[in-house]
């Protein structure tokens, strides 16, 4: 795609300020949209540590300028060592944190496989802003304060963790500053010596030598073999535009499906309308399928395109008129995860999103590297037979899920959010309120959000902001509203950028300590 307007060149939103000034400084700097994505993505490892970070994963759809498209997926494997049985003897289910939750992470490999699709500046350029931040410290942004507040007690139970981000056992507050200085350590040698230094180098072997002392059963040559995909992304069309995300372990297809359904059952499409209930049971109906079938691409028995075909769409929208929509199985609709997306004249686009799944991952911190371990383990099921059921070297169903749109064959949007398992609503109500609505990224990120709950079929929570007409729509359609406070986190952080005919414009969303840049 050559230059698509008169207006600005290169645009950028992520959920932290700091972080996207930092993108902001490469793009000024000569870099594009993957230079820009990339020092933000490093800055927030630092800048929001409960959020994302060297230990956790990382999914991204690239847009290069020849018109190309393609998926990363950076998500770790479970380690070698996992026993099932065991875990079953001990638990019952899959933990919510702690070493039975520690899988391998990606994130630094994505990062370098989005590196070489076409970077501009040299690798070590995209850790500028973060390493000194690490070291030096951080001014402790509300949402990192929120979360220390939350997650204090379990972060005392661990020596690492109560030592980088409690003092005397006392959560920081906003404006107090944290040093990260072992973790400034691992991202200088990261810069100096690439991936290979994390995954097969000095820097992984002590991470996991530490991760086995507190439990976790992770071999040297579990992150040795952890490689990323780099793939075709999924697709389908919603009325003239071509979505696209990333394909399983992702959950992308969630969002394919809500948008079809909602073209399907021929509903007006505001989330804020008075067909707000068919929407949410669309939401839930896919979710349902979502439980039902998404794991490690290679041990799925129903295949994506299976699950967007016309023949079981059809059947999920007679559920859906009938009321009978089954429920998901999982609860959590917040999830602690950043949404990045950049975008320049050029023809590179990036919608990235890396994570630890929960606040602060697993609630362990390697102390020798600074590293938090994601706890992306607890998306494994210990329910036998299932195809998302925990085993050994073994991908989790994974939440993560960028996304890009196409109009008229040119790329028209790259959106993205935080959420958990309700990201693939907030994205339908996102990419809605932008191309069917009209409203500008700001508007659309910032509009008010309702989110049909994942786990129990009659409960919704809502911002106070959404319309009556829209309350009035979910009760009717057996939804009880659990009401939340105004710019609540737990509706997510969506971030988007559009092209059209007066230049780039993105939007960051209110409810993160972000902002958006087009310039």
């Amino acid at each position: 795609m050559g230059t698509r307007a008169d207006g600005a060149s290169w645009a950028l939103a992520t959920p932290h300020a700091t972080a996207t000034e930092a993108g902001a400084a490469a793009f000024e700097r000569g870099g594009n949209a993957l230079d820009a994505a990339l020092t933000a993505a490093t800055t927030l490892a630092v800048v929001y540590p409960h959020m994302c970070g060297v230990g956790g994963d990382l999914f991204a759809l690239v847009q290069l300028p020849d018109g190309g498209s393609l998926a990363i997926n950076s998500s770790g494997r479970a380690p070698s060592g996992d026993d099932v049985e065991a875990l079953r003897r001990e638990h019952g289910s899959m933990p919510e944190h702690g070493p039975a939750t520690v899988t391998i992470p990606g994130a630094v490999a994505g990062w370098s496989a989005l590196h070489r699709l076409g970077a501009r500046h040299a690798w070590r350029d995209a850790f500028g802003a973060a390493i000194p931040l690490a070291s030096d410290g951080i001014r402790v942004a509300p949402g990192l304060a929120e979360s220390l507040v939350r997650h204090a007690e379990r972060l005392s139970r661990d020596a690492g963790m109560a030592g980088v981000f409690l003092s005397e056992g006392t959560a920081p507050s906003v404006a107090d500053t944290v040093r990260q200085p072992a973790l400034g350590a691992t991202l200088a040698a990261i810069a100096d010596g690439g991936a290979d230094v994390f995954y097969r180098g000095e820097v992984g072997r002590r991470y996991a030598d530490g991760l086995r002392r507190l439990g976790v059963p992770v071999a040297d040559e579990d992150l040795a073999s952890h490689v990323p995909d780099v793939l075709p992304p999924l697709a389908t069309r919603y009325r003239d535009l071509h979505v696209s995300v990333a394909p399983p372990n992702s959950q992308g297809f969630v969002l394919l499906q809500i948008l079809a359904l909602i073209e399907r059952l021929g509903i007006d499409p505001d989330p804020g309308g008075a067909d707000a209930g068919t929407f949410g049971l669309a939401a839930r109906a896919a979710g349902a399928d979502r439980d039902l079938h998404l794991a490690d691409p290679a041990a799925m028995t129903v295949h994506p395109h299976t699950l967007l075909d016309d023949g079981h769409l059809a059947g999920l929208a007679d559920e859906i008129r009938d009321r009978t929509v089954p429920a998901a199985h999982h609860a959590r609709a917040d999830g602690d995860t950043i949404a990045l997306v950049a975008a320049d004249a050029e023809g590179h686009a990036v919608s990235l999103i890396q994570s630890l799944f929960d606040g602060f991952g697993s609630g362990l911190l390697e102390p020798s590297t600074g590293i938090v371990a994601h706890s992306r383990g607890a998306c494994f099921t210990l329910e036998p037979g299932h195809p998302n059921e925990l085993a050994p070297g073994k991908r989790p169903a994974h939440t993560l899920m960028p996304v890009m749109v196409h109009l008229g064959g040119d790329l028209s949007a790259v959106a993205g959010t935080m959420g958990g398992y309700a990201q693939p609503q907030i994205n339908a109500m996102t990419l809605v309120r932008s191309f069917d609505l009209g409203m500008h990224p700001a508007e659309a990120v910032a509009a008010p959000r309702w989110l049909a709950s994942i786990d129990e079929p009659h409960r919704a929570v809502v911002e106070p902001e959404v319309p009556d007409r829209a309350r009035a729509s979910l009760e009717a359609a057996g939804f009880e509203l659990d009401r939340l406070p105004t710019s609540d986190g737990s509706v997510g952080h969506a971030h988007l950028i559009r092209f059209n005919s007066s230049g780039l414009q993105a939007g960051s969303d209110p409810r993160s300590d972000g902002s958006a840049i087009a310039d």
